[in-house]
């Protein structure tokens, strides 16, 4: 779900277009975590390359080897004291899955390592997934005390019912990339970051000389049926929100912690 000792100075989130293709990358040292900072930076960042004129495609990474995402930030979720707080942090979550769902361009996951909680749920909300087969999944809210209730629309989308209730129940265990990539969260598993970054980057050229109208309708047909996530997901936060103030949760975090 999350990772602790978190150092707000090193982290991170920085786009770069270049030839029509905008890469948004983030970082955080405790194995890039979701701190509610870099979460807004990320919604804006997806926000702004949806409107330049200049972008055609997006491709949605972070920074590091072995760690993709270790979700929620441990140190935030303890800080939270009341209900209004946690539904600031978990909402921002939902800005991002909604930011990603809403941008007239296709955004394309590069998955390299790990992936925790609101990571998998990046994973699940971009349009086409790459990652390697150090790539493997776990939503471990249950475990903790909350669950994945803001990402879980995003999870169960790609995945199915069948595919999310598994990493929602069995909170504790890793599931490969390759049982990701049959669940239909990842397009393809590759040996090694730089075959996957050839694949990217081949698919983001085509992309990139695509028709933008074509894409921008395609992606409409393609999230048909979410016109009520604003909604959703916000209310799915508050959930989030309420659960992570009880002492079950308080302890079983500061347990991760240690």
């Amino acid at each position: 779900m999350g990772a602790s000792g978190d150092t707000l100075s090193d982290a991170f989130v920085k786009s770069e277009v270049n030839n029509g293709i905008s890469t948004i990358t983030f970082f955080h040292p405790a194995s890039n975590s979701l701190p509610g900072n870099i979460l807004s930076k990320l919604s804006d960042a997806i926000h702004n390359a949806g409107e330049d004129l200049n972008v055609r495609v997006i491709i949605l990474k972070s920074e590091g080897d072995r760690a993709f995402c270790a979700g929620a930030s441990f140190d935030e979720l303890l800080a939270i004291s009341n209900e209004t707080e946690g539904l600031k942090f978990f909402s921002g979550f939902a800005n991002v899955i909604n930011a990603i769902r809403t941008c007239p361009k296709f955004v394309i996951g590069r998955v390299q390592g790990k992936a925790v909680g609101g990571g998998v749920g990046l994973a699940a909300a971009v349009d086409h997934c790459f990652a390697t087969r150090f790539a493997s999944i776990k939503l471990s809210e249950l475990a903790i005390g909350i669950g994945p209730f803001v990402v879980g629309p995003a999870v169960e989308r790609k995945l199915g019912t069948s595919g999310f209730s598994q990493l929602t129940i069995d909170a504790s265990s890793w599931k490969t990339a390759n049982w990701a990539a049959q669940y239909g969260l990842y397009s393809e598993v590759f040996n090694s970051s730089e075959e996957m970054d050839d694949a990217i980057d081949s698919l983001a050229k085509q992309l990139a000389s695509s028709s933008p109208e074509a894409m921008s309708e395609l992606k409409k047909v393609l999230w048909s049926g979410t016109e009520g996530w604003d909604t959703l997901l916000k209310e799915r936060a508050a959930i989030s929100g309420r659960l992570v103030l009880s002492d079950f949760t308080r302890e079983a975090i500061q347990a991760f912690n240690k």
